[in-house]
């Protein structure tokens, strides 16, 4: 079976459904890949740079698409590699992978749509009967009854596990900031104290620093980490997310080592190779790659065996449109020592109507996917109903530019 053809589809929708989480993010674009070949089966495949700089994606799915017009379909190994190769000397990390990603994705689902298996089967098999699901919260909404009726909103939609970001998010944005240690160990204590209280014990509390990508006084040195980390050990959280920017492998080791919450990271690195250096500083108990950014789902499987060997642990980060989720999903349930996933919860129809019926949620817990490939589509009244709007992408606002919801 033959490619004949690979194009890209950029489209823009609502962010989200969730009220809560709209107030930050209004609209959200993406940006998916499609490998047609000589038969009526079409590959569908989506990379997350599509939620950032989606004016890019098509010239670099472009750039490899002779590459892979005329090559065999099932040969997928050897296509990425060529396309890994072909990018080395401007794309070992950051958008080459990037969109790789998407393209591979595409390829596993064509051949799973053209074998009639879920591509979990192609990747080595299912590893898991459910996988623990938690909602995309967000930032953490001011004043606190408003994050507490959110998390009440997560919890009605069958949820038993959310995440919330540090800090607050109120209607003028991002607030209080700039604050001395005791008073963010102050506040961020209060909060895990309040929401703990809230939802008892059964309920799974993921925190997110959003030091990935922070700067100036928002972001946190490894003495504020690790006092705010020590200072929430008495309320089992499940793990936290992005304490530290990722320039720092060596604080994130040492952060790691100082408190009993498990530290997470990752969803910014693009390769193995980028896991391989915070595997070695043993920087994160619970490693968190994305199957849509890190070079595909074959690697996202490869950094859980990486961190496995470290007896350390894998949640998926997902917060692409439907089909990178999905992508997610699939490389979770293929991954041992995945034990977490994560879902946008009331998503939006960038989410719900390419997944359709493949993603289900019972008891909290997201099940194998049955439908062959990668379960996703993208009808044609889909992309007229969303057409793409320009300046939509997310980025880190600065002088000069600014971002707006």
């Amino acid at each position: 079976m033959k490619i004949t053809d690979v194009t890209t589809v950029l489209l823009t929708g609502p962010s989200t459904d969730d009220p809560y989480l709209s107030v930050s993010k209004r609209l959200r674009s993406a940006a998916f890949v499609e490998v047609h070949t000589d038969t009526p089966h079409v590959g569908v495949g989506e990379t997350y740079l599509g939620y950032f700089i989606p004016e890019i994606v098509p010239t670099l799915v472009d750039f490899f698409k002779p590459i892979l017009v005329g090559a065999e379909a099932f040969d997928i190994h050897t296509l990425r590699r060529r396309m890994v190769d072909c990018c080395s000397y401007w794309g070992r990390v950051g958008v080459g992978p990037a969109v790789i990603s998407g393209i591979e994705a595409a390829l596993w689902d064509l051949k799973g749509k053209l074998l009639g298996l879920p591509v979990y089967e192609l990747l080595g098999g299912k590893c898991h009967d459910r996988l623990p699901a938690y909602a995309t919260g967000g930032p953490s909404n001011w004043p606190l009854e408003k994050l507490l009726a959110k998390i009440d909103f997560y919890l009605g939609q069958g949820f038993r596990g959310f995440k919330v970001a540090a800090g607050y998010y109120g209607d003028r944005g991002e607030e209080p900031s700039g604050l001395s240690l005791g008073a963010t160990v102050e506040l961020e204590t209060a909060k895990a104290e309040a929401m703990r209280r809230h939802v008892g014990n059964d309920v799974r509390i993921l925190l997110d620093g959003h030091m990935g990508f922070k700067t100036g006084p928002e972001r946190w040195d490894l003495a504020t980490a690790t006092a705010v980390l020590k200072a929430l050990e008495p309320y089992d959280i499940f793990l936290f997310e992005e304490p530290l920017p990722y320039t720092d492998p060596r604080g994130y080791g040492e952060l790691n080592r100082a408190t009993t919450i498990p530290v997470a990271g990752g969803e910014s690195l693009t390769t193995l190779e980028e896991f391989r250096q915070f595997a070695e500083q043993d920087a994160f108990a619970v490693a968190q790659p994305d199957a849509a950014w890190v070079g595909g789902l074959g690697e996202f499987v490869d950094v859980g065996r990486l961190f496995a060997q470290r007896n350390r642990w894998v949640a998926s980060h997902a917060w692409g449109a439907g089909a990178a989720v999905m992508q997610n999903v699939h490389a979770a349930f293929a991954t041992p020592n995945a034990i977490i996933v994560e879902l946008p919860p009331a998503a939006g129809a960038l989410h719900r109507e390419v997944w359709g019926d493949s993603l289900q949620m019972v008891d909290g817990a997201v099940l194998p996917p049955a439908a062959p490939g990668l379960g996703v589509v993208l009808t044609e009244e889909l992309k007229a109903e969303y057409p793409f709007v320009p300046g939509t992408g997310e980025f880190v606002s600065v002088p000069g530019k600014v971002m707006r919801s």
